[in-house]
Parts: C-alpha cells; structure tokens; sequence
C-alpha cells in the first residue's frame, strides 16, 4: 500500500459514506470550509489525504488508537516477526 496517494475525488469518498462536510471533514481535523475546498479541487496536503484514508476509506477509529499501542505493534514486529506477520494475517480475515 503506497501511503500519501492522491484521492482522486474526497467528495465521491464522502457521498458514499452519507456524511455532510462536517461529519466527514472534522473526524480528520479539517474545518468544514477547508474540506470544501478541497472537494472543489484544491490540493490537499499529504497529511490530510493520509488522515482521510485512514479515518474513512480503512476504516480506523484514531480515537482508540493509544501511543503504547504503536509501540507495542513496532516492538512485536521488531522483535517476533513470524508472529506479527501471522497475527497480521488473521487480522485481515476478521
């Protein structure tokens, strides 16, 4: 998965989801007015396009996502990678 792709058209993305402008564009940090501009073909930032990714096109609640989470997943890769890679694997079939 190549991170930082463009999204080739956010307000598609968010029509599809059944979300207005502010219920899709501050779950990402974004003022509705921003996200409008956006949708109207402004280029969004990298960080942005990622943030929308993350949040509405996989599906990640970054609410419930903790520091020691991170660093527990990068210390199991790091340290037992046959079984990050099987627990990954398994994640993906749930």
């Amino acid at each position: 998965m190549k991170l930082f792709k463009k999204i080739p058209n956010p307000r598609e993305i968010r029509q599809e989801l059944g979300l207005n402008q502010l219920e899709f564009w501050s779950k990402v940090g974004v003022t509705q007015s921003g996200g409008s501009r956006y949708e109207s073909g402004r280029e969004i930032p990298k960080a942005v396009r990622e943030l929308v990714r993350l949040v509405h096109i996989d599906r990640i609640d970054l609410t419930k996502i903790k520091r020691d989470d991170l660093i527990v997943a990068a210390m199991l890769k790091a340290q037992y990678p046959d079984l990050y890679k099987s627990l990954k694997k398994s994640a993906k079939l749930s």
